[in-house]
């Protein structure tokens, strides 16, 4: 597996500047990660007496921070070493707190599954009600069925077939827009471009004139996750976070009359008009929550998706022109959900990328009542992170899981299907990601739109870093070259 490398933290303008900057030097991170390594394992709880569970191994890490900063740096690489060490069920030091680690196909099966109720999703809670307060994310049990059920409503293929219609041209015209006379920073190309998607299509092209901050509100709400300092003291990312909480919640209530008074295809209009048969529909304050979490949801897994499906194929070009070959094919057939469902060689190449770098790489519970996992004592109270991400390297699962190999997914092989639980990028059970399908359509709209234009490089020695401060993000941007096609 490609190590992920330390560096500073950078200056938001900076991250999202267009302007290149060369990737920082390589460095060899392995020493760096034993470090994590040296505290003294011990449990987390004894199990009662008689019930012939195991205990929870772990350890503390640092005072306070615990392993938060480890995980900051090493992503995957901290989780995947600790597997190996310590099982499918373990525990670390985190924001002051001792969290329990799932990991595996089978643990997490057991966890996901939740058949005996013993996981809500307040784990959620603990990390993001203040920023996503009351988001579908963070509801649990029959109150999440009865919002889902609703929700659904607005995410039909009906539904899905006017989203695209609405995303295709949107993306070609933010798409041909790029520049070519230099190398430039996609990442934040693509942030502005899936914000602007979502306005157009979660709107309706309301409120257009606020991307800018509305864009600075998700970024600062998103990262505000990860805080280490959890109450809002001027000039930390907590504080950000609660802010942008704000703005978004005035952007939203502003435009909900108007919204509520008009139809429309967007989700906006969705959500305030969805009913069920049964005649359960979303209050006001419901759809401004939902709406929040949704687009929030749904343009930083589409941003990190894309970027890392781009990232890949520059690397290997011989997939670029494959799946140019696909798009290509299209010809002036009007770009639907049916073509870009057609367009098989690019479905690979996005299911290997959200192996490879899975956008939500843990999902938060918390256990309500004592229970076990894998034989394992969980006390009631327990903050549990669950991380299907690292299934997607077990190599009883996969072939040779670290390299780029987008057949893996094709006909003869879908390893995928060598466990339920073998990928997870959309998580699972009954909080199975809602948007998953719009989600897909749209990354492979904009890679289509991508193929057509362009072909794009990196240099052959170059090699993405993930920020995984909150969710993972090129560090550098992604600095990638673009070629016109034409030349």
């Amino acid at each position: 597996m490609t190590s992920l490398l330390t560096a500073p933290r950078q200056k938001l303008r900076s991250r999202y500047s267009s302007v290149l900057l060369l990737p920082a030097p390589r460095v060899v991170d392995e020493a760096l990660l034993g470090l994590s390594r040296r505290w003294p394992i011990r449990p987390l709880a004894m199990p009662p007496v008689g019930s012939n569970l195991k205990p929870v191994l772990g350890d503390a890490g640092l005072p306070f921070l615990g392993h938060t900063l480890d995980y900051i740096r090493f992503g995957a690489d901290l989780g995947r070493d600790r597997y190996e060490r310590l099982g499918p069920v373990s525990w670390m030091g985190a924001f002051g707190m001792k969290m329990v680690v799932i990991a595996g196909p089978s643990a997490t099966q057991a966890a996901l599954a939740n058949t005996a109720k013993a996981f809500s999703q307040d784990g959620w809670t603990f990390l993001i009600d203040k920023f996503f307060h009351r988001g579908l994310m963070l509801m649990s049990f029959d109150e999440h069925l009865m919002h889902r059920r609703i929700m659904q409503e607005a995410f039909t293929r009906d539904r899905l077939a006017g989203y695209v219609g609405q995303v295709v041209p949107r993306a070609r015209d933010g798409i041909n827009s790029w520049a070519t006379d230099r190398p430039v920073r996609l990442y934040p190309l693509l942030k502005e471009l899936t914000l602007d998607i979502a306005t157009e299509v979660f709107m309706g092209g309301r409120g257009g004139e606020d991307t800018h901050a509305i864009n600075r509100a998700f970024v600062s709400t998103v990262r505000a996750a990860s805080s280490i300092v959890r109450v809002p003291i001027p000039g930390t990312r907590f504080r950000a976070g609660v802010q942008g909480r704000k703005v978004l919640e005035d952007y939203f209530v502003k435009h909900l009359p108007g919204t509520r008074a008009s139809g429309g295809n967007d989700l906006f209009a969705g959500l305030c008009h969805a009913t069920t048969a049964e005649g359960d529909s979303f209050s006001d304050e419901d759809v401004v929550n939902h709406m929040i979490f949704l687009m929030m949801a749904a343009h930083d897994t589409s941003t990190i998706t894309t970027a890392a499906v781009a990232y890949y194929l520059a690397k290997h070009p011989e997939w670029q022109e494959r799946a140019r070959t696909e798009s290509l094919a299209l010809g002036d057939a009007p770009v639907d959900i049916g073509a870009l469902e057609g367009l098989t060689a690019l479905d690979l190449i996005v299911k290997e990328a959200l192996r490879l770098a899975a956008p939500v790489p843990l999902v938060m519970r918390k256990a309500v009542k004592d229970t076990e996992i894998e034989g394992h004592y969980i006390p009631q109270g327990s903050l549990v992170a669950v991380a299907p991400a690292l299934n997607h390297f077990d190599p009883a699962c996969w072939s040779d899981p670290d390299i780029f190999d987008p057949d893996r997914f094709g006909p003869g092989r879908e390893e995928d299907k060598s466990h339920r639980n073998a990928w997870l990028p959309f998580g699972g059970g009954v909080h199975k990601c809602i948007g998953l399908h719009f989600g897909t359509l749209e990354v492979k709209a904009i890679l289509h739109q991508m193929l057509l234009t362009y072909r794009w490089t990196v240099p052959d020695d170059y090699e993405v870093r993930w920020d995984n401060t909150s969710l993972p993000v090129p560090v550098d941007g992604l600095p990638i070259q673009f070629h016109p096609l034409s030349r």
